[in-house]
């Protein structure tokens, strides 16, 4: 099959969406680390339909470990398809955003030349939270990771976010070239504040003046960023390549609906995202721990107790009443730690995230949403927790989540098949999990890594004796009868 590419443009279903622009023809004006489905589904869409009128702000592509999208797209013209899904079913759009993709790797220099590119007036990440190597307990450096160790040694040649940030910042700094504005799209509490952090902490070991000169000459904006983009399925691959008559290798699948809330911080200039639905404001730490803690965290409470009960997708677990009825208990259980705008209506918005969780068109596998637990829990369950018990106040619905992760760490699901631990902490979890003797072993040894859980929260007596009731009820009676006897 002929594959996507500009010159296959014209030849496509009248109904495929297609760049109004032409994509040889727009600059380079945003780099953006960490190029998954998930930019090209967010960052990309929201900044196309700028492209015609605006074009100095396509978006370089870079990968900080695998070749696959660049190896996918480089024989397309960068061009890909995202396709969005719900019950009404399949929109497809090209995209042609991007501008070309380099993987870090192979090339440092070159991704440290692009970066330092007066052209460039924007750098944004989605490099998921393990990225940006920042330490649980401190907020800051995890200076003792050796891909860290590495950049510092080798400052020239990085491999990691917080290198090549701070090594181009570098390389500007000294060619007199203004700085970058750095627009971090991951789900971290205060992204931007926290990518200032690590980035500033390495070029600190490097140079104190950069590290200054970062810390208060560069822009960190926070942001709060949503949609569900599902991993792309080999399934997905051959549906969209027969509805567009070629064949496109690295498409992206997508629910309709998308958010971005970011703050107003571009002293180099930005692309009119307003213009196309973004939201710009003066603080975006209200929406971001909404979002946080009501999307993510009933995303991770739900993949915890899927993977227990083997549901294999959110939409088949939510379809569960009784699970259905334990998410909507949770979101308002943690919406009382929430202090928003008046103008936002949270009961909408709870309905509105179980439509979402509950639509049938998205294969979003509760396995890709578990990864990575030591990382997200923190920003996702363990904050609202610890905002509660500190107001006196009982957590059984996020002590449930948070017992789920426990019981998945031992690597059974209820009816003893075997659950794959992917997180960067993997080891010292399973380890911890699989040698304990009884659920308050197993309690008592994931809460005294203080590096994943708050202190505060673990010396909680609440907390620690609802997790661990929680823990015993999905020990003795698994997920499903656990869940009907909570409602």
């Amino acid at each position: 099959m002929r594959r996507l590419c500009r010159a296959a443009l014209p030849g496509l279903p009248d109904a495929v969406r297609r760049p109004g622009f032409d994509p040889a023809a727009i600059g380079t004006g945003i780099v953006h680390l960490g190029i998954g489905a998930f930019a090209r589904a967010h960052l990309a869409w929201y900044t196309q339909p700028l492209l015609r009128n605006d074009p100095g702000w396509g978006i370089l592509g870079v990968s900080l470990r695998r070749t696959n999208t660049r190896d996918a797209l480089a024989g397309q013209d960068w061009l890909y398809t995202c396709a969005e899904r719900d019950s009404a079913g399949e929109r497809l759009t090209v995209m042609g955003a991007l501008t070309g993709v380099l993987v870090a790797p192979e090339a440092p220099g070159a991704v440290l030349a692009r970066l330092a590119d007066p052209m460039v007036r924007i750098v944004t990440l989605t490099i998921t939270e393990k990225g940006y190597h920042r330490d649980g307990a401190s907020g800051g450096l995890e200076a003792e990771d050796p891909a860290i160790r590495h950049d510092l040694a080798t400052p020239d040649a990085p491999g990691t976010a917080p290198g090549l940030l701070a090594a181009a910042l570098r390389l500007r700094r000294a060619a007199g070239v203004p700085p970058f504005t750095v627009l971090c799209c991951d789900n971290l509490p205060e992204n931007g504040r926290s990518t200032r952090r690590v980035v500033t902490d390495f070029a600190d070991r490097l140079d104190s003046a950069l590290g200054r000169f970062i810390a208060e000459q560069v822009a960190f904006p926070n942001c709060m960023v949503d949609r569900i983009v599902p991993a792309t399925t080999d399934t997905d691959r051959a549906r969209i390549d027969a509805a567009l008559g070629v064949e496109d290798r690295w498409p992206v699948v997508c629910e309709p609906f998308t958010q971005w809330v970011i703050e107003d911080r571009f002293p180099l200039g930005r692309p009119a995202w307003e213009t196309i639905g973004a939201e710009l404001v003066d603080d975006v730490r209200p929406y971001e721990e909404m979002k946080l803690r009501l999307l993510n965290g009933s995303h991770s409470s739900i993949a915890y107790l899927g993977q227990l009960a083997r549901w294999e997708t959110v939409a088949e677990a939510i379809a569960e009443p009784t699970l259905a009825a334990h998410i909507d208990a949770l979101m308002q259980e943690v919406a009382t730690t929430l202090h928003l705008p008046a103008a936002v209506d949270l009961a909408a918005y709870r309905r509105a995230l179980l439509a979402r969780f509950a639509n049938p068109a998205l294969r979003h596998r509760t396995a890709q949403i578990a990864m990575d637990g030591s990382q997200k829990l923190p920003q996702r369950l363990f904050a609202p927790a610890l905002a509660r018990v500190t107001a006196g106040q009982d957590v059984p619905r996020i002590a449930l989540g948070v017992a789920a992760w426990l019981r998945t760490l031992q690597g059974r699901s209820d009816d003893g098949s075997p659950l794959l631990v992917d997180d960067p902490r993997a080891d010292a979890l399973t380890s911890a999990a699989r040698t304990a003797q009884g659920p308050r072993a197993l309690c008592d040894a994931i809460l005294a890594m203080r590096d994943v859980v708050p202190p505060a929260l673990a010396e909680s007596t609440t907390f620690r004796n609802q997790v661990l009731g929680a823990l015993d009820r999905l020990a003795t009676k698994g997920v499903r009868r656990t869940l009907a006897e909570m409602t």
